[in-house]
C-alpha cells in the first residue's frame, strides 16, 4: 500500500473570500457546482464550512463508485479539508489571495491506495481521472460566480 495523491489548481478573476464562501457552502453552491460523477449528494449536518457533514457518490470510473460522507473542517481561514468516513480519502481545498481580486484555488486528495499489481495502476490512472474531475468542478464554480 501506499498514499495516492491527485492535486489540481484554477486562478479566479474573483476575491480570495468570495471564491471560498462559494467553495464553503456546502448547501447551496457546491450542490449546484459538482459535475456528473457526483450523486446522491444529501447535507447530513452544518451547511457552511466548519462542522459541515455531507454524503455523496463519487463515481470516478465506470466501475468504481465511492460512497463518501465527509465531515469538514477548516484548519485555516481559506481553508477546507474534506475526510472521509468511510476511507482515508482527505481533499484540501485551499484559497489564496492573488491581489488584485484575482485567487487561486488548489485541491489535494490524497489516500491510502491499494498493494501490488493493482495499486501500481491505481497510483499511476486514479489521480488522473480525480484531476479531471475535479478541474471540471473548479470551472463550475468560476461559472457560478460569473
Amino acid at each position: 500500500m501506499g498514499q495516492v495523491k491527485a492535486e489540481v489548481s484554477r486562478e479566479f478573476d474573483r476575491p480570495a473570500t468570495q471564491v471560498f464562501a462559494a467553495m464553503a457552502d456546502y448547501e447551496d453552491s457546491r450542490s449546484r457546482v459538482l459535475t456528473e460523477n457526483y450523486t446522491e449528494y444529501e447535507v447530513l449536518g452544518g451547511g457552511r464550512g466548519e462542522g459541515t457533514r455531507v454524503r455523496w457518490k463519487l463515481q470516478a470510473t465506470k466501475s468504481r463508485v465511492r460512497d463518501c460522507v465527509m465531515n469538514v473542517s477548516t484548519p485555516r481561514e481559506t481553508q477546507l479539508v474534506e475526510s472521509d468516513e468511510n476511507s482515508s480519502l482527505v481533499t484540501t481545498w485551499t484559497v489564496v489571495d492573488l491581489g488584485d481580486d484575482r485567487s487561486r484555488v488548489t485541491g489535494v486528495t490524497t489516500w491510502e491506495g491499494a498493494g501490488g499489481v493493482k495499486g501500481f495502476f491505481e497510483r499511476i490512472f486514479a489521480p488522473l481521472g480525480l484531476r479531471k474531475i475535479h478541474q471540471r468542478l473548479l470551472d463550475n464554480v468560476a461559472g457560478s460566480l460569473s
